[in-house]
């Protein structure tokens, strides 16, 4: 396994993770086969979409807005239920395919850490399946 560590800059924000990735993967020495992207946090998610374009990200973290606005009636003592919430509907882990030791993503495809209770420092940890 390997990790890495992201820091976040906003409480809602979407990092691109790709190369960090790459480089676990080819650290790993992993040539062809699968990794699993996962974070270890409970207001942070892993998601893989559109890289190309930033207003992808900045309407899908808008669309999470609407549906789990931080300020909704929530019991969680802590202040921080939408983070909860937002984390689990993108989910903790993604499943990546690997050949000839390169990420296999779709021509626009990129890897994001999805931030929800920031600004901190995240872990990401890479391992083969």
């Amino acid at each position: 396994m390997k990790a890495f560590t992201v820091a976040t800059r906003r409480r809602t924000e979407f990092v691109t993770i790709t190369r960090s990735v790459q480089t676990a993967v080819t650290e790993l020495g992993i040539v062809d086969g699968t990794v699993t992207v996962f974070v270890p946090h409970t207001t942070a998610g892993i998601t893989i979409n559109e890289n190309a374009d930033p207003d992808v990200t900045d309407d899908m973290a808008g669309a999470l807005d609407r549906m789990v606005p931080w300020d909704g009636p929530y019991r969680h003592a802590e202040g921080n239920a939408a983070a909860h919430v937002k984390a689990s509907l993108m989910g903790s882990s993604v499943r990546v395919l690997v050949q000839a030791g390169r990420l296999h993503l779709g021509t626009w495809q990129g890897i994001y850490l999805c931030e929800f209770d920031g600004p901190r420092q995240r872990q990401c940890w890479v391992e083969a399946n």
